[in-house]
């Protein structure tokens, strides 16, 4: 907005996030037996440490998600580093649960972020959309694990995007999506991908149509919801576990 005015709007949208869809998510969650991965911004959690904590204490994963939500391409490497350590204290004193995952803002990494992330801990990164199962990024000679993003089944662009659907075509999407991935998965690895926001994907309409879509993929045999640090785990023990090559810049 222009500077001379308070923007009253744009905040509400993202408390509905803590007051009305992490608990309406939380609940489908336990609907259906379902843990998730929930990428937590580390001052959000200092804003909602209660929600945060029951996050974890109902048995769901904390990710890391940067300190503000900003861009940390643009930091210094000394200060990129320094936000992801005080994103992940933050997380760890109030959850008990250190962030072994990451995903950058907006998936944009710096030349430096994998050194970084590997250098505190962190097994994993998700800001990678080439593949439809996880793999291995060499990060200095050592294994890191990529449990691939999506942005086609992810609310952020399919319901609040320019190209908005309703919850009844996310539900089919989802579902035609799934049928695919079900169908190779008698040949080859499959993972399915899935996104929700807090302040979107906790809508009711939204949250109708994921608990459509669990209750389809549920019916189906051998298939698996799985945490994605646990993904990741389940990735570095493979020996066939497809491997990247090293990350460029252009």
């Amino acid at each position: 907005l222009d500077p001379r005015y308070p923007d009253t709007i744009a905040p509400s949208w993202y408390r509905y996030g803590p007051l009305e869809g992490v608990p309406r998510l939380l609940a489908l969650f336990d609907r259906h037996g379902i843990k998730v991965t929930s990428h937590m911004v580390g001052k959000a959690v200092e804003a909602y440490p209660e929600l945060a904590a029951e996050v974890v204490r109902r048995g769901h994963e904390a990710a890391g998600h940067g300190l503000h939500w900003a861009p940390q391409y643009s930091l210094t490497p000394a200060e990129e580093r320094r936000q992801y350590e005080q994103a992940s204290a933050i997380i760890e004193r109030v959850t008990g649960q250190r962030p072994l995952g990451f995903n950058a803002f907006w998936m944009r990494h710096s030349r430096e972020t994998l050194n970084i992330l590997q250098d505190l801990g962190f097994l994993y990164h998700i800001d990678d959309l080439a593949r439809d199962e996880p793999s291995i990024t060499p990060v200095r000679g050592k294994p890191f694990a990529v449990v691939p993003y999506t942005l086609r089944n992810n609310d952020i662009g399919r319901i609040a995007g320019s190209t908005a659907m309703t919850g009844a075509a996310l539900l089919q999407e989802l579902k035609d999506e799934f049928d695919v991935l079900y169908a190779e998965g008698s040949q080859r690895r499959r993972l399915m991908s899935l996104s929700a926001h807090d302040r979107i994907g906790g809508t009711p309409t939204v949250v109708r149509a994921l608990d459509q879509f669990f209750a389809y993929a549920r019916s189906h045999a051998g298939v698996a919801f799985m945490r994605k640090d646990d993904i990741a785990r389940w990735t570095l023990a493979q020996d066939d576990a497809p491997v990247n090559p090293p990350r460029g810049f252009s």
